[in-house]
């Protein structure tokens, strides 16, 4: 588990995706973590949770591993001898259900700064069918949907890229391609050398240690996925993947809130046992 969530007020000036923005969180994740805020116009002095809280996907912590679930990259830098690890995390926008991001392994494979946009053969179907023919490239510029920086994937057609649309980061609003706010994407490009590992997942649930405690985080299934949705058995496999390894003492009440709220923030259910007399969750 790393970082911790933050509450603030709201002002009279500011909407939840102002205040997302400001915090480095994407929109649906302000807005499970603050399901009684209005989202347009929160009330003057109202608390808003900000979920900077978040348990590490389950993978190998290398390169850049993109939760689809959370609509969060991760990017975990070579760690210099003797340092300690180091993780940057970031909110993004993903594929729409019609155009998900696909799930495995791949690379960086190309870094372009200022590129042209050239729509896709999906983006120029689409915009004919519904009477809106695509131009046939867009040059640099405050225009140009990949932002100032794109990294290229080994799967063809698919980048990290930034966005003239920042308010959409942290939706699912893409063609599959993976959008960043500008200020992310202008801090992890030059971090990220070509050829760096990515891995993309789908992880709603999480569990993690943070100490002696352990925590668990739900977020609510992608659309396609909620017909085979059972959390319950998720998190029961989880802990006891955990338990296998560390025992741990259940707080089942604490675990019943996490998976009625299911909000995306990481909540403690446990905590270790002291004694091998209590091997068993």
């Amino acid at each position: 588990v790393v970082g911790a969530p933050i509450r603030v007020s709201a002002s009279r000036d500011e909407t939840l995706l102002d205040i997302a923005r400001r915090f480095d969180v994407g929109q649906e994740e302000i807005l499970m973590a603050n399901r009684s805020v209005d989202r347009w116009l929160p009330a003057d002095g109202a608390e808003v949770i900000v979920p900077t809280a978040y348990v590490l996907p389950r993978v190998p912590r290398k390169g850049l591993v993109l939760n689809v679930s959370e609509m969060r990259l991760y990017f975990y830098p070579p760690r210099p001898s003797g340092q300690r690890a180091v993780v940057y995390t970031f909110p993004v926008s993903i594929g729409r259900m019609d155009w998900t991001t696909p799930l495995g392994h791949t690379r960086v494979v190309n870094k372009t700064e200022n590129p042209s946009w050239h729509p896709p053969e999906s983006i120029i179907a689409e915009r004919l069918s519904n009477g809106e023919p695509p131009p046939e490239m867009i040059p640099p510029g405050p225009d140009n949907p990949l932002g100032r920086f794109a990294m290229r994937l080994g799967l063809p057609g698919y980048l990290i890229h930034g966005t003239s649309k920042p308010y959409g980061v942290g939706m699912r609003v893409t063609h599959g391609c993976v959008r960043m706010y500008p200020e992310d994407i202008e801090l992890l490009y030059p971090l990220v050398p070509v050829g760096t590992p990515v891995v993309i997942v789908k992880e709603p649930i999480k569990v993690g240690w943070l100490g002696d405690e352990l925590y668990v985080e739900i977020h609510p299934p992608l659309e396609e996925d909620r017909a085979a949705w059972n959390a319950s058995k998720r998190v029961s496999d989880l802990v006891q993947l955990e338990s296998d390894k560390r025992p741990v003492r259940l707080d089942r009440a604490a675990l019943q809130r996490a998976l009625a709220l299911q909000n995306g923030i990481p909540t403690p259910i446990g905590r270790a046992k002291t004694t091998g007399a209590d091997a068993n969750p």
